[in-house]
Parts: structure tokens; sequence; C-alpha cells
């Protein structure tokens, strides 16, 4: 089989010039040569040679192959772009013997079976092909004629695709692989006449091959960390990069390698870095800055490469041994400093983190100690007080170690100084003085007279000085004073066990100074009053109940005795005088049993009975006492006193709620008597206006209800209204001014009775608000003429004519009569 090869026409080549290890590979088809089996299909040529495509008609199913011809370069092999089906043809000679093969195998197909109507099946197109419109392929049936035409639809027909009448397949716009690596479209037959198909529909695909047009991307830099004097081959990070080509060929495959750190670091074909040795020191570098470079096309020189920057920090571990700054110290402390305070820091040297110090220092000393602060550094500390004039200079040594050192350590062959010699200096202060002791604690019987010793209380002067002390007590309700110059403590007051157990006071020690300030130091003393038999036994239950019929020899009761004292309760009981109804009983525990001794007693001739009980404690000196017992004689039902007791306790209960309840009674009745009186009160003083209250308040009513106008004169009764303002003199000559100023209020009867009233009715929580009093008593301070009410216009040193009201027209006629010179009632304008 011979195969018309065409140069690329856009290189500009000689077509008879034998072109560098020339021949056909698989690939798209973007041309169309004419072949005695076939078609070939010829593409534009690019920088690497043309493009072909053989198309075999009478192949079952159709055959497309698609060819690069390669133009010769200076670097054929970094420059060549094969597909695929070079990798599997081989030569060209191979590429022609598989094509007559296949095309004898598929004629044979022929000639023992019908042949299908359409000859193709798929179309190949490589991504990026600038130049549009493009023919990519042709469709083939064998029913088509001159008066039948293609169509095609799908992804992109009438677009991206488009077929001619012939059943050319063309390319309109530039197409991206990673963008749509596939378009199934359906192509038909039609006539052109009749629009009916000829030939059944059909599915075909065009596939868009790849082309090395994307490099590899890192989503970002990276940061790693690995631990110092780490082993060799510990992983350190993962980087990942991506390429958008088909990952089934080289043009997606991603290969990483390092451009620097390659005798520290080492990276996998996984992007996995890793340590290449086990000497990394913090100490030295902490940090690595790499770049990695991902390749695609691995086993290529030629294709497309990114690179990103891998920061690798280097953390750290205690591998260095600490030392002391200094070979000797020195720190001054003064004296009156208490335990705990921190004296001075000696400061030490290790080159690793703070994290990972791990210093233990050794003292030998018992007054001080040593602690670390946040950087590791060691704090001197006190142990216990100082005291300048017993020791004023301490010399100790302190050591160094680690403990999670880790060996051997990087410093191990330098001088480090682990040993140091301090040196503490205590300073001399002026202090205050010193007790004997921190508490003092006395005690004393609570019958021992005024002036007894208490005790001493002892201080001194710590200082060289020696001064002397005085002793005094603030507290005034001590019971004890004390001797300022000695410290003897005597008692002044007598004690009380029962009331006050124990006292508490400070003693001040102040040191007399002949100059300057004098100090002062307090010391608690607490003194305990010890116990005496000084309080007589006494029984707490002295009432007892027995029935009527109890026999000889029964328990009627139980007494129990106490003592307020602490000493150990040891009571004994007997009668203080005989008794021929009742015994006494000793039980030897505190307490004693009464008994019947003659019976037949009755309730009703004689309900109580008394009987004297000796009790003595066991105290010493002992203390008695005689107590008299009250016996309740009962009628019980079976032998059981519980209803007379309750009996009892009923009859008490109802005598204080009796009381309760005539208490109640006095309360209310004290109320109604206020009440009655209140209203007496309100009522003699409406009486002073010399008009029935409950007239005027019928009339004030009534006028708050909306009459027939200025001309009605029968709805209401004004001549109340204007009696009560009527004091018998005449009003004065109105100016022009108290036409528009609202008149001066006087205090007459009828202001008198609103302010009763008023105050009624704001003291009355159940009345109704008298709404019209608000309404007429004042209309607001914008109305020229004044408030038209009466209620508000009496006056004591002047009053006014409302004659002018005669001027204002016939709606203001009866106003005037009423309220002019003739009919005025002493300044009223009623």
């Amino acid at each position: 089989m011979r195969l018309r090869k065409e140069q690329d026409r856009a290189a500009g080549k000689d077509n008879n010039r034998k072109p560098h290890r020339e021949g056909w590979v698989w690939g798209g088809v973007t041309g169309l040569i004419s072949h005695p089996w076939g078609s070939l299909r010829s593409s534009e040529s690019s920088g690497f040679g043309s493009h072909n495509q053989v198309w075999l008609p009478g192949s079952q199913p159709e055959l497309w192959i698609d060819t690069y011809q390669r133009r010769p370069e200076p670097f054929p092999l970094q420059r060549m772009r094969l597909s695929a089906g070079r990798r599997t043809m081989g030569s060209p000679r191979w590429l022609a013997f598989y094509t007559l093969i296949f095309t004898l195998t598929t004629a044979g197909a022929d000639l023992r079976r019908h042949k299908r109507e359409w000859e193709w099946k798929s179309f190949f197109l490589t991504e990026e092909i600038s130049e549009v419109p493009h023919q990519i392929g042709k469709l083939s049936s064998n029913k088509s004629n001159a008066n039948t035409k293609y169509e095609i639809e799908g992804d992109g027909a009438h677009t991206v695709f488009v077929v001619n009448q012939q059943g050319d397949i063309f390319v309109h716009k530039k197409l991206d692989r990673e963008t749509k690596s596939e378009y199934k479209l359906k192509a038909k037959l039609i006539h052109m006449m009749t629009k009916e198909v000829v030939d059944r529909e059909e599915e075909f695909v065009i596939k868009i091959t790849d082309i090395n047009d994307n490099i590899p991307v890192f989503p970002s830099n990276y940061k790693g960390s690995v631990e110092e004097r780490s082993p060799q081959g510990t992983t350190v990070l993962t980087v990942t990069a991506t390429d958008a080509d088909d990952p089934t060929t080289e043009n997606g495959k991603v290969a990483y390698s390092l451009q620097n750190g390659t005798d520290l670091f080492k990276i996998n074909a996984n992007g996995v870095i890793t340590t290449k040795v086990d000497s990394l020191d913090r100490e030295k570098q902490n940090m690595y800055v790499v770049v990695v470079q991902a390749k695609d096309m691995p086993r290529m020189l030629a294709g497309n490469f990114a690179t990103t920057t891998v920061t690798i920090s280097i953390t750290d571990v205690n591998d260095n041994m600490a030392g002391f700054k200094k070979k000797h110290f020195n720190f001054d402390v003064k004296e009156d400093e208490k335990k705990d305070f921190k004296i001075g820091t000696m400061e030490i040297e290790d080159k690793d983190e703070e994290q990972n110090k791990n210093p233990v220092f050794i003292i030998e000393s018992e007054v001080f100690q040593i602690v670390t602060n946040q950087r590791k550094d060691g704090v001197l500390v006190l142990k216990e007080g100082l005291d300048f004039e017993a020791k004023n200079k301490y010399t100790f040594t302190v050591y160094i170690r680690e403990e999670t050192l880790r060996e051997p350590a990087d410093n191990q062959y330098e001088s480090i100084n682990t040993r140091v010699d301090v040196v503490v200096n205590v300073l001399d202060v002026n202090e205050p003085p010193v007790f004997s002791q921190q508490m003092y604690n006395f005690s004393l019987l609570e019958d021992v007279s005024i002036g007894t010793r208490v005790g001493k209380v002892t201080a001194r002067d710590p200082d060289a000085a020696q001064l002397n002390i005085r002793y005094t007590i603030s507290d005034q309700n001590s019971p004890v004073n004390i001797n300022e110059k000695t410290g003897d403590m005597k008692l002044q007051t007598m004690l009380d066990r029962e009331k006050v157990r124990s006292h508490s006071f400070h003693v001040t020690a102040e040191e007399i100074a002949p100059e300057g300030v004098a100090l002062k130091s307090h010391v608690m003393v607490n003194l305990e009053v010890l116990d005496v038999n000084d309080n007589p036994p006494f029984i707490a239950e002295k009432d007892l109940f027995l029935c009527e019929n109890d026999r000889p020899g029964t328990v009627i009761g139980k007494v129990v005795a106490t003592d307020k004292d602490d000493h150990k309760s040891v009571f004994s009981f007997s009668l203080a005088q005989p008794s021929a109804n009742f015994s006494l009983s000793d039980n030897r525990d505190n307490t004693a049993n009464i008994s019947v001794l003659q019976g037949d007693f009755d309730a009703n001739s004689a309900k109580e009975y008394t009987l004297k009980v000796l009790v003595v404690d066991g105290g010493s000196p002992p203390l008695s006492t005689t107590e008299t017992l009250t016996i309740h004689v009962c009628k019980c039902s079976e032998g059981s006193v519980k209803q007379c007791r309750s009996a009892q306790v009923s009859g008490s209960t109802t005598f204080f709620a009796l009381v309760a309840i005539i208490l109640c009674i006095i309360t209310i009745l004290v109320i109604v008597i206020l009440i009655v009186l209140r209203k007496r009160y309100q009522k003699e003083a409406l009486m002073t206006l010399g008009k029935n209250s409950g007239e005027i308040h019928e009339q004030l009513v009534t006028y708050d209800e909306e009459g027939g106008g200025e001309m009605d004169t029968n709805g209401y009764d004004v001549s109340v209204l204007t009696s009560a303002r009527n004091d018998g003199s005449l009003a004065p000559i109105p100016t022009m001014y108290a036409v528009v100023k609202k008149p001066t209020a006087a205090r007459g009867d009828m202001a008198a009775m609103i302010d009763v009233k008023k105050d009624e009715a704001d003291h009355d929580r159940d009345g109704i608000p008298y709404d019209t009093l608000h309404i007429y008593g004042y209309e607001g301070p914008e109305s020229l003429p004044g408030s038209l009410s009466s209620l508000d216009t009496s006056s004591d040193d002047s009053n006014l004519d409302y004659d002018f009201l005669n001027d204002w027209g016939p709606r203001f006629k009866t106003l005037a009569q009423l309220y002019g010179v003739e009919g005025s009632y002493d300044g009223y304008g009623y």
C-alpha cells in the first residue's frame, strides 16, 4: 500500500526534500488527500510536522488512521510529539502492512454479509487547533446522491461542528480537551426536496486528543518541620502538584525533584521529602528553604515544569548542657525579709529553647533554696528568717546538671561552668521588738479574786541597741491589765465561765527610743476561764400527770436534773419532805422516778398535788437545790393521761386565741371610729358654706351635660351658683385689659367647697373622679378671653364687670344679663 505524504505548507519546506526519520504515526485528522483505497486527510502543518489521517471507507467498522509527518529538526528527540499510535504501530512500513491486512479482512467480510449504509463511527481531533474552520472528517453513506444531504445534531452541532452537503465535517472553534474531551453527535441523511430521512439516524463520537499544553500546578508554598538529630529517612512533608493534561499519557504525569538542598534532603516520585542525614543541628541552622520542581513527561527531556518553595524548620531537642554564666555570685539581703523571699537570680547558658531546658540545681545550704524562673535560670530563695546579729554572711556552693539531656551533648567538648560559689551578705535593719512566743495561752479558775496574777509576756529588741520595751493592752474590755515595764498581767475584773468561756486580746510591745521612730509589735494572748462548781442543779420539767384510778406503785413520771457547770453530771435525788401519796426512787443516772404511794385520787375534789424534791450535784463542794413538782390529777380512759395533757394544752391555747380575737375586734372598732370622725369633719366643712353639699354637688354634675345653648335658661338653676359667690359688693368698671386677661382667683365659699370635695376625691380610693371639676376649672392657656368657668375667678382685692359681654352680640346676650353690672355678684363672672 502506498500513502502520499504532504509536507507542512506553513513551514515552507521543499516537499521533495527527504525529512529526518520521516514516517507516519497515529494522530488527529485535519485534512483530506485522495487515495486509491480511501481518503487521506492532512492537517495544517505545525512546528513538528504535518498532521494526516487515512480514511478506509470499506472497513467494518470504518477505520480512520491518524498520522503525523515529522520534519527534520536540530534536536528531533526533544521536539518530537508522539501519539500512542506511533508507539504501537512502529515504522511506516508496519503501518502500511497493518492497513493492507485490515482492508483485505474487511473486504473479505463484505463478500459474506450485507454492507452497512453508514461507513464511519468516530473521529479524532487534536485540541488547540487555531485555524478554523478546519475539516476533521467525512460522513459517508451508500445511499447518498445528488438529492440528499447530511445533517447532524448533538454536542456542539451547528455551532462547534458543521457538516456540508457532501458529508464533510468542519470544526469552527478552537477546542480544549481539558474543558471537554468528547462530543457525542447523531448524523442522518435526508432528501433535500421531501425532507424525508433517506438513511436512519446513527451516532458517532468526536474525541479530542491531548497535547501537552498545561504545566503542573502547586497549590501553595509548603512549610514543614523536623526535629534536629532525626534519623536518616525521617519524613518531613509531602508536596503535591496537579497537571490538567490527560493523566493516562505522559502529558499528565508529574515527576518531582529538588533543585537545592540535595545534600540534606531528598524527594521521591510521590513528592515525599525525607531527611538524607542524621546530623541536622538547630543551633547551627534552624531553617532550610528548598525548591521543588514538578515536571510532566517524566521520561523525556521536553515538557512543562513548575517550582515551589518548601520551608523546613528544624525543631529543638535538649541536646546542649547548661552552665552558669559566672563563676561567682554575690547577693545582699535584709535581715527582716520573710520566708520565700527571692534574693537574686543566677543566670545560666543553654543553647536549647526554654521549653527543652531542664536544669537541676543542687545547693549546699539549709537556709536557702533554688527555684527556676520562666527562662529556667536559678532563683535564690529564703527558706527561713535571717538575723544579722546572729550571722551576717553565708557562703555555699551550687551545682547544675541536666536530667533529660540527649547524649552525646553537642557542647560536650566545650568549657562549661557547672559549679559556682555563692556569697549572701545579711544587712542590718531596725527591727521591731520580738516576743518570746508567737502566741501566749493562760488559764484561771472563774472564782479567783481580782488582782490574781495571770502570767507574763516578754519581748526584746533584736537590734544591737537593745532598747527598753513598754507593754500595753489596747482592748478596753480586757479582764487583764499589764505592767508596762515587766509585762506581768493581773486580773482586773471577775470571771464567769458560764458567761464568757475565754478571753483574747493583743499585747503591744513598743521600743522606748530616745529619738526617731519607735517600732511596735503585737502578740495574741488567750485566757481560758476554768470551771468551778458554782451553779446548783435544777429540774427542767416540773409538771407531772396521773390518772385518778392509778394504783399504788404506778410510775407517773421521771424527772431529769441538769447543771450549768462543766463537771461530770452526777446528781442524787431525795424527797425534801415526806409525802403520803407519792414516793421517789433515784435511778443513779441523773434521773429519778416518781411513783404512786397510795391510790384513790379524785379529780373532782383535788386536781393538783405538790412534791418537794432535793437534788444534790457531785461537785466539790457539792451544791443542792429543792425543786417543787406539780402533779395534776386527770380523768383518764384505760389509764392514759394523754387526754388530760391535751386538754390542758388546748385550754392554754384557747386563752391565747381569745386574746388575739379581742385585739382584732378592738383594732376594727378603732378603724371604724376614725372613718366616722373623718366623714363628720367633711360634712361640717361643707355646712360652713351655707348650702347643702348634696345640692351643690348635684348642680355641678348636671352642668356638665350639654344643653340647648346660650338661649336655654330653664335647663339649669344657675342662681345656685351665682348665689354662692355673692359677697354684697358691686363690680368695678372693667378695663380693656380685663377683656383678655384671666381674672385673679380668690378663695370664696365656692372655692372652699371645691377644695374640700377635691381633697375628699383624692383620698377616696373607691370613688369615681369628678371630671366636671377638671373640665370647667381650666380650659387652656391659649384662650384670649380666658376661662368662662366661674370656679376659678373669685378675687379678694378687686371685682370685674362683665358688661362688655353686651358688645359681643346676640349670642352672649343671656350671659350679659346674668353677669352684667345689674346682676353682678362680687367679681364672680358666672
